[in-house]
């Protein structure tokens, strides 16, 4: 019988330490946790940034005190009480939307196979809106609805993409047509309801961190810690998925209770995250595929897609709040711009190579 030779990782991708879990092993890429300390040190300058400027301008010098409560009164006030809630809500929420289009692209095995794209993220902006014009509850009751409008989604897609088990093109195509009709549910609803209502539901659909508070910073937490680490558990599995469902069949993987796992846990943590800031766009398309070209790995890294999805948001919100002179933006109008202008570079991409 003639020797197995080893498999080669692929062109471009440096080979680490192996770590065997579960009897899977997984590959330790150096270049991968290069990657996430230098877009670490992203989220931290950009961050201090964010503490520093604003219309009542701290000094760096006096933030240490302000966080810790010693310094001078409105020092404290504007960082403690409204800069630092908003920036880590959005590190939190850019972190979330990042790992949760890390495992949709996984999945789908298609870089477009993000919660925007494929009607996660309008089922649960269509959940919000119609508890903002029908019901009309509290900021915790459109959260509630954003979440239920996400998950309810997720599983009306599963099950019409599903035969025997989901294919990534199939999932896409019908998440496709499935926002489309959401958002012709979103228009009506906007046009039968008050002019105030509307309003308010349509601030809210742009995507926003303004007036973000600590209320928001922990149920963002919450959903995070809690669901991230299932994600994580499964990304070996994910990995193998990639290679086809008979191949990680082969290999000990549930393809099927794998992909129903992974779809409802990561449409849960795309509601918990639009549920605190509305539905901000691209962000989720274009982390999981901007850390790849980053660190040159293959198959899902969904610490890395969540490290650079909290990069993106939170440069995004510095951008939105002091790009324009006497003018903030909601975080939404930028990350719009950006991604819309990957996505078309994408799509180029894909076209040029004839893979679309």
């Amino acid at each position: 019988m003639s020797p197995v030779r080893a498999a080669q990782p692929p062109r471009g991708v440096v080979p680490g330490p192996v770590l065997h879990r579960g009897g899977i092993a997984v590959i330790v890429h150096p270049r991968s946790v290069v990657a996430c300390l230098a877009l670490f040190l992203v989220c931290v300058i950009v961050g201090a940034a964010s503490l520093v400027l604003g219309d009542y301008p701290v000094p760096l010098e006096r933030v240490p005190a302000a966080l810790a409560g010693r310094g001078e009164h409105l020092d404290v006030f504007f960082v403690q009480g409204v800069r630092l809630p908003r920036m880590v809500t959005a590190l939190l929420v850019g972190f979330a939307l990042g790992v949760a289009g890390a495992v949709f692209q996984s999945l789908t095995r298609n870089p477009l196979g993000s919660p925007d794209i494929i009607g996660f993220t309008g089922g649960a902006a269509t959940g919000a809106v119609a508890v903002i014009l029908v019901v009309g509850g509290t900021m915790t009751h459109v959260s509630l609805g954003a979440v239920a409008g996400g998950m309810i989604t997720g599983l009306v897609v599963y099950l019409l993409a599903m035969k025997q088990e989901v294919q990534g093109y199939r999932l896409v195509l019908v998440g496709i047509g499935v926002n489309a009709m959401l958002l012709a549910v979103r228009d009506y609803l906007l046009t039968r309801a008050e002019l105030t209502d509307a309003m308010s539901a349509q601030v809210w659909m742009v995507g926003s961190l303004n007036g973000r508070g600590w209320g928001e910073v922990g149920a963002i937490l919450v959903g995070v810690v809690v669901l991230t680490p299932v994600l994580v558990s499964l990304a070996p599995h994910l990995r193998l998925m990639e290679m086809g469902a008979d191949t990680a069949r082969g290999l000990g993987v549930a393809p099927q209770r794998t992909q129903t796992v992974a779809l409802l846990v990561a449409t849960a943590l795309t509601g918990a995250a639009i549920a605190v800031s509305g539905p901000i766009s691209f962000v989720a398309l274009a982390a999981p595929q901007l850390f790849r070209r980053l660190a040159r790995t293959t198959g899902p890294s969904l610490v890395g897609a969540g490290t650079m999805g909290a990069s993106l948001l939170v440069t995004a919100d510095l951008l939105a709040q002091h790009g324009l002179p006497d003018n903030q933006l909601p975080v939404g109008v930028v990350t719009a711009v950006v991604g819309g202008s990957y996505l078309v570079w994408l799509l180029y991409r894909e076209w040029s190579s004839g893979r679309a």
